[in-house]
């Protein structure tokens, strides 16, 4: 048996501006998701899901030949037509993968919700593309889309800064652990962010994007750099302003936490969904709850 292991990740600056170049901030969780390779005599792959409580989620029989098709139909379940997807695309970054007449038993264990956005799908995408021996970046942008920080924060055991330079990445290993990351906490918003739309509406931003991206790279460095809570904030809070007004979109705090008056808070990553970050004290966890958000985590429980 052959074991692959892909980190989670969270997005905490640059939000839909790194899709442009803007240099983000992000970490990747403690949590992430294994992928486990054994050998089969038969000429057919079979692939096994468990969520983060060890139970079966997703489970199918899938044929070489299948994969080797010219066209894939359209697969009434939407995660075997993406498996199918991905599996195809490796093979085309590296015809050797999966080209000998014989099978694989497959099995992934995720160790998240798979509803809390911890990049579900960006950490089996980094699995198979070791297991295929293909850039993993590459798979991404072959078969799906996205700015491909998620990958990044796959293949990463710390903070990273990432921005995209002519369709390459650039990636660069940050320390980032403020003295004041106790006073820092991850809520869960009790749902899967689609982040089609917040994407939509960025994209029609038309004047300002350059001095917008600029000043969204600033923001990045200064809170990497920064030791002062107070300080923190203030810079959280500006990034929260541009995001806002570049997406028109309300601001979380705005549209749902407009009494909390422990801290500051931030969206993570696409806005509406996941995660926030919310600064504040002891009593922090219990204003969520009260507020029927019952996942609050503290930042040094969930971030290496």
């Amino acid at each position: 048996m052959v074991e692959y292991y892909s980190h989670g990740k969270l997005l905490l600056t640059a939000e839909y501006a790194v899709l442009d170049g803007a240099k983000c901030l992000a970490v990747p969780t403690k949590l992430g998701q294994s992928l486990r390779v054994s050998p089969l005599k038969k000429s057919l792959i079979e692939w096994k899901s468990f969520d983060h409580q060890g139970n079966l989620w997703f489970e199918k029989e899938i044929t070489i030949e299948k994969l080797r098709e010219s066209e894939i139909s359209k697969e009434e379940n939407p995660v075997l037509h993406t498996l199918l997807k991905l599996l195809r695309e490796a093979i085309k970054l590296n015809p050797e993968f999966l080209s000998e007449e014989k099978g694989y038993r497959v099995e992934t264990y995720l160790e998240f919700q798979k509803d809390w956005g911890l990049g579900s799908s960006s950490t089996l995408i980094n699995n198979i593309a070791s297991w295929a021996g293909v850039d993993a970046f590459q798979l991404l942008w072959n078969g799906f889309s996205g700015s491909g920080y998620d990958i990044a924060c796959a293949q990463n055991d710390g903070a990273i800064t990432y921005s995209i330079d002519r369709n390459k990445p650039l990636i660069e290993k940050v320390d980032f652990n403020p003295p004041f990351s106790e006073n820092i906490y991850l809520v869960y918003l009790e749902r899967k962010q689609n982040s089609r739309d917040g994407i939509a509406r960025y994209k029609n931003l038309k004047s300002g994007k350059a001095s917008m991206l600029k000043r969204i790279t600033e923001l990045t460095e200064e809170i990497i750099d920064c030791r002062e809570l107070q300080h923190f904030e203030n810079l959280i809070t500006e990034h929260e302003d541009i995001i806002a007004k570049a997406i028109d979109m309300p601001k979380v705090k705005n549209r749902l936490f407009n009494d909390y008056t422990g801290g500051c808070i931030k969206s993570l990553g696409a806005w509406g969904g996941d995660f926030i970050l919310a600064t504040g004290d002891a009593g922090t966890p219990d204003y969520f709850k009260n507020k029927g958000f019952n996942t609050v985590l503290p930042y040094q429980q969930m971030v290496i």
